[in-house]
């Protein structure tokens, strides 16, 4: 089914994002006693009984602004408003309808969407003396709530089941959705990417490193698939992060590997690889993720100055542990190299979700030690058994006569050796090594 979309809007803080954490039940908005904070619009999923709908969280809304950040942020806003099927106007009981409040009430009327006027910071019944004033701006009844404390969310959710339309149903498919992070250091053009790879301005872009701070859900569908990209906060070195906000980002960032299957980490053409960028793909590879390496901004290269098979040993070589990722050539803000890294990235997807089959895994390694037997204490290595245990990464169990003897490089050779064996390009491969058991796990030859 279709979920109907609700969108939460209002001037800066009023206790939107708040308000979007209590509706989806966990922290997925940063929250700051600062005005600002939430820039891009950011999606989630509010059920209540067996009703579901998709809340949309939104920046402060200031019309009257020409400050070029906030004149993004009001594009998203507006974008949320004329997608959404009913708009949840949240203020904040104990200022009363401001003059911004009175604007924003006035663009939301012209917009002809159904409203419902949420008056938070009701922390108890005798603050609801202040919701008669509210009744100026046009909507109805305020509902009084307190997000921070979750007073009034059930009667809240009540109304806005009863406003929204039913549910539709969705087309059938097949394929589950892609989830794909987009990582990297500030600056390096992620929202830009995510922009090109949707097509429209569904991320708020600025020349200012940081102003992604939310890890920003994009849902698309390309050439039938579809993908859901997480466009994250820039990550920048430890020493180099001092607000306690962009602590958060950061956190959030990293967080969001933990929920998509594929990694873009993307990398500044005209900067070359840095230090930094090696962290970042370390983190990709410690959560276990399939990645693609995006060198973006190459049209910032000038022609005949260096080529890409350059480039992509420039990032062999400062990023080793990513061998096993393909390496993809864009252009943000040209549009340039898309098609080809939604290629790579379903391309990957599909490996880290492959399954081998025991014996054909087994025969891999045992022709691999064949090649390049070792010694264990006086004991050749004998694998009992393998098979693949799990997917997302790739993870093979081995049955061996003395898994706690196995030196870490001849791990690594076994890894290649499969990758040479099945592809799995993409993914990073994991090894489970155990004791063999039984009379099997005495040494065996190994045919050649």
């Amino acid at each position: 089914m279709i979920r109907p979309i609700i969108a939460i809007v209002g001037r800066p803080n009023v206790g939107k994002s708040t308000l979007f954490n209590r509706l989806v039940g966990r922290r997925q908005a940063l929250v700051r006693d600062t005005p600002g904070v939430t820039r891009d619009r950011l999606y989630g999923r509010v059920s209540f009984e067996r009703w579901q709908a998709t809340v949309v969280d939104t920046g402060g809304f200031d019309p009257s602004s020409e400050e070029p950040l906030i004149e993004g942020v009001r594009r998203q806003v507006l974008a949320a408003v004329e997608e959404a099927d009913l708009v949840l106007f949240v203020v904040d009981t104990r200022d009363g309808p401001t003059a911004l409040d009175l604007e924003i009430a006035g663009i939301l009327r012209r917009g002809g969407r159904a409203v419902v006027l949420a008056a938070n910071k009701v922390e108890a019944a005798a603050q609801e003396g202040g919701l008669a004033d509210l009744y100026r701006l046009g909507f109805g009844e305020p509902v009084p709530v307190s997000a921070e404390h979750g007073r009034g969310i059930a009667g809240l959710l009540e109304i806005l089941r009863a406003r929204c339309p039913a549910p539709a149903p969705a087309a059938s498919r097949t394929d589950a959705p892609v989830h794909v992070a987009v990582v990297g250091r500030p600056n390096v053009g992620k929202s830009s990417l995510v922009n090109a790879m949707v097509g429209a301005e569904r991320v708020l872009v600025h020349e200012a490193p940081g102003t992604t701070r939310d890890a920003v859900d994009t849902t698309l569908v390309y050439e039938g698939r579809t993908y859901v990209l997480v466009d994250t906060a820039g990550i920048r070195r430890k020493g180099r992060v001092q607000e306690p906000l962009e602590k958060l980002a950061v956190v959030m960032a990293l967080k969001s590997l933990e929920r998509c299957q594929v990694a873009l980490v993307i990398v500044d053409a005209s900067e070359g690889v840095a230090a930094q960028d090696a962290h970042i793909a370390g983190y990709a590879n410690e959560a276990g993720r399939a990645a693609v390496v995006v060198v973006n901004k190459w049209d910032l290269v000038p022609r005949g100055m260096v080529r890409k098979a350059e480039v992509v040993e420039q990032v062999r070589d400062r990023l080793p542990f990513l061998d096993y990722a393909p390496v993809c050539f864009t252009s943000a803000t040209q549009s340039e190299g898309i098609p080809e890294l939604f290629d790579m990235i379903a391309q990957v997807a599909a490996e880290a979700r492959r399954r081998i089959p025991g014996g054909a895994v087994t025969e891999a390694l045992r022709a691999a030690v064949a090649r390049r037997p070792v010694s264990l204490r006086g004991d050749p290595l004998t694998i009992q058994s393998a098979s693949q245990v799990a997917v997302e990464p790739p993870t093979f169990a081995l049955k061996v006569n003395r898994p706690n003897d196995i030196h870490f490089s001849y791990e690594r050779y076994l890894v290649k050796s499969l990758r040479h064996a099945f592809g799995l390009a993409g993914s990073p491969i994991r090894l489970s090594l155990r004791k063999a058991t039984g009379s099997r796990s005495r040494p065996r030859r190994v045919r050649r």
